[in-house]
């Protein structure tokens, strides 16, 4: 196949004369907030890569959108693309051409395809021989040329977590597009897209735009105006505008009400996607309500109606709300007294459920767990629960004494119940929250109420981690159940699909290990996993292909990977070295982790790569030969080096077993380091392959013994030394 070349030749220009500027609008239906600003960061990669890939020079690209339009803007467009050359290389010399020297159909065919004559193909010395070249100089085209033709494309690949059909054309985008903008220099660019062709009319918001001119749409001239219009028409179309804005209202009306802002970023980012012109209304609600749980009105003003919450300084919740609307009007009263109206029957609501739930203990709920399907091959909320109980047993056991067992194991038979209630029912995220809150009014311990609350934390991938012992032992057992019953069944993440989100749970298990500093022989857990599903009587998935069964242990290492790599920022080989010389059945994650800052540590000091060169080599001896351990006989050493390492081995095995039995890692790489200079010695004096065998054996055996200290701390074999 021709391989293609590309060499750039780019003019000098100056900003007035040869730069332009591109204004691309394309006006939908509403879209869903969540789909607003990873298009956005989409469209302004897109347009990066489209313009390096069209030679077009440029100065600055922003995206700017809100939920009825995305908008890009590129200043100093260059208003002609780069001049090229480019270069395709074809067939050999020795094919192209025969005997007399006359072009073969090899040569006559790549000439064809590159458009050229074949009197005006190159021969070139390459590494692999002389090969046919064929050179042809491209003109830059103008910049409008260019854009017509690749913004369509452009537009086509913008793609959204779900799209829709709406026109005969099949194309898909997150909603209908009902208008385009594409201006290049002030004039319109002649492209098309779903049927609609683009010009210089745009459109301001759905009700202040009609306000401001009597119209809802303008001309679009130039960036500069189109910001400008898109203001005078109620659109604040930069969304870093708009969230500086948001926040400045949230924090007067906030400070009006004697209260502080409850800061809830994902609510933030909600508001600022849901309105083309924010106008902040502070609204109220009856203080009974204060009598319900905290939680409870929090996540129904934001959950039900996008709500940001008002705390006084101690934490209490203010019988207050804060809502960002699209509608600036002279008297907002209307517009509150409906939030108002609409916020005090969900709250209502949530009263119901709350007062109705507490008639029912939920001890009493757990039987009712055998009728709730968990998984259909997992079996019922009440197997589930039934798993968690025995799992958290045995986790308990490593941590505590008879009483930490019995809390825990109370905290697990209740863990699932507040599934069954109507509060967590109409709000899924409060569970484990209000199965907290239900066991303490049921009379359960602090320790139990408290295990039942933190369960499913860390609730996200950098989540706060469970304050107490028992939530520890909790959200471990859970979720070590979890992984192990989905990848018994073969349910097993592969890709970006992850449905049960095994991942988090096992970036989970390892953070708790590690942070809560506990020391649990992970691999006997997942074995006591995987023994109370047997118990249960749940199917296998059958094994397929050479792998064999989905492997727990390594998927989470490869979680211990993620950990170290995203929150430490550890060395790949480093950690690597320390997993594979892993005992797979005792496995104490907080003492790998241990060993990995000490080995990352090391690896800084200037003599630790020459080490590593020096083991590597005394490991591919060994290993070559498949050297087992023999006792190494001083009566054959011939030369100095041999006697001195073998010395440097004898006393720095009893330094360093005391260091490694002490967990002291840094003092026992400390021992491994200072054996560089007598591993050097021993290979620069002495030849390994002896002619004598015995000579050669008592060498690689004195070798082994090198070999196994080091392998003793971590397979060094895996670590990247520079240059090797």
């Amino acid at each position: 196949m021709p391989s293609n070349k590309t060499t750039t030749k780019t003019a000098s220009r100056s900003k007035d004369s040869t730069s332009t500027e591109l204004l691309l609008e394309i006006g939908t239906e509403e879209l869903p907030y969540q789909f607003v600003a990873p298009a956005l960061r989409a469209l302004q990669q897109a347009a990066e890569t489209m313009l390096k890939d069209l030679r077009l020079t440029y100065g600055s690209v922003r995206t700017m959108g809100t939920p009825r339009r995305l908008v890009l803007l590129v200043e100093q467009v260059a208003r002609q693309q780069a001049s090229a050359v480019k270069e395709a290389m074809g067939p050999s010399k020795a094919v192209a051409f025969d005997q007399a020297g006359q072009p073969t159909k090899a040569a006559i065919g790549f000439a064809a395809s590159q458009g050229i004559s074949v009197d005006q193909l190159q021969v070139r010395q390459t590494p692999k021989g002389e090969y046919l070249f064929a050179v042809k100089q491209e003109k830059g085209q103008p910049v409008t040329t260019v854009l017509t033709q690749a913004l369509p494309q452009l537009l086509a690949k913008l793609s959204f977590p779900k799209a829709m059909h709406w026109n005969q054309t099949g194309v898909r985008f997150a909603r209908p597009v009902r208008w385009l903008v594409a201006l290049c220099g002030g004039k319109v660019l002649p492209i098309q897209f779903a049927t609609i062709k683009a010009g210089n009319a745009s459109q301001g918001h759905r009700v202040l735009g009609a306000k401001a001119a009597g119209t809802k749409g303008f001309v679009a001239k130039s960036i500069a105006q189109y910001l400008k219009e898109t203001e005078r028409h109620g659109v604040m179309v930069d969304q870093g505008r708009r969230r500086a804005m948001i926040l400045e209202q949230l924090a007067a009306l906030a400070k009006s009400a004697r209260g502080h802002l409850h800061q809830d970023d994902d609510l933030l980012e909600q508001a600022v996607y849901m309105v083309e012109y924010p106008q902040t209304i502070l609204g109220s609600f009856k203080p009974h309500y204060l009598s319900l749980p905290k939680e409870i009105l929090m996540t129904s003003m934001k959950e039900h109606q996008g709500y940001f919450s008002l705390v006084d300084q101690k934490g209490a919740l203010l019988p207050n709300f804060l809502a960002v609307t699209n509608m600036k009007l002279s008297n907002m009263q209307l517009i509150r007294e409906g939030n108002e109206r609409v916020l005090a029957a969900r709250l209502a609501d949530a009263k119901f459920f709350f007062d109705e739930d507490r008639k029912t203990s939920l001890a009493d709920r757990v039987v009712k767990q055998q009728a709730v399907t968990f998984h259909q091959k997992l079996g019922s909320l009440h197997q589930k629960t039934q798993r968690v109980v025995a799992m958290t047993a045995h986790v308990a056991e490593q941590f505590g004494d008879e009483q930490l067992i019995q809390d825990c194991r109370r905290a697990a038979l209740l863990s699932k119940a507040d599934l069954l209630t109507g509060i967590v029912g109409e709000f899924p995220t409060l569970q484990g929250i209000m199965g907290g809150e239900y066991a303490k009014h049921d009379g359960e311990s602090p320790i139990v109420s408290a295990a039942i609350r933190e369960q499913y934390m860390p609730r996200a991938m950098e989540g706060e981690l469970p304050e107490s012992l028992a939530g520890k032992v909790l959200s471990l057992a859970d979720r070590l159940d979890s992984i192990a019953g989905f990848f018994l069944v073969g349910l097993v993440p592969s890709g970006s699909e992850d449905p049960f989100a095994l991942r988090r749970h096992a970036t989970a298990v390892v953070r708790i290990l590690i942070e809560g500093k506990l020391r649990l022989n992970l691999a006997q857990a997942v074995r006591t996993a995987q023994e109370v599903l047997s118990d249960q009587k749940v199917m296998a998935a059958p094994h397929t292909g050479k792998g064999g069964p989905p492997d727990v242990i390594g998927f989470l290492f490869e979680r211990v990977r993620f950990y170290g790599k995203s929150g430490q920022q550890w060395r790949d080989d480093v950690m690597e070295a320390v997993l594979k010389s892993a005992d797979r059945h005792a496995i104490d994650i907080v003492d790998l982790f241990d060993k990995m800052k000490s080995l990352q540590q090391i690896t800084v000091r200037a003599e630790f790569d020459p080490l590593i060169v020096g083991f590597k080599r005394a490991h591919r001896l060994t290993e070559k030969e498949q050297w087992d351990r023999k006792p190494v006989e001083a009566s054959l050493f011939q030369e100095a080096a041999e006697s001195a390492l073998h010395q440097t081995v004898q006393t720095s095995q009893e330094e360093y077993s005391a260091a490694m039995a002490g967990g002291n890692y840094g003092q026992a790489l400390d021992v491994l380091v200072r054996m560089k200079g007598p591993i050097d010695d021993f290979f620069n004096a002495v030849m390994v392959n002896a002619d004598d065998p015995a000579v050669r054996g008592n060498r690689l055996s004195l070798l082994k013994g090198v070999d196994d200290l080091f392998m003793s701390f971590a397979d060094f074999s895996q670590i990247v030394v520079q240059g090797t």
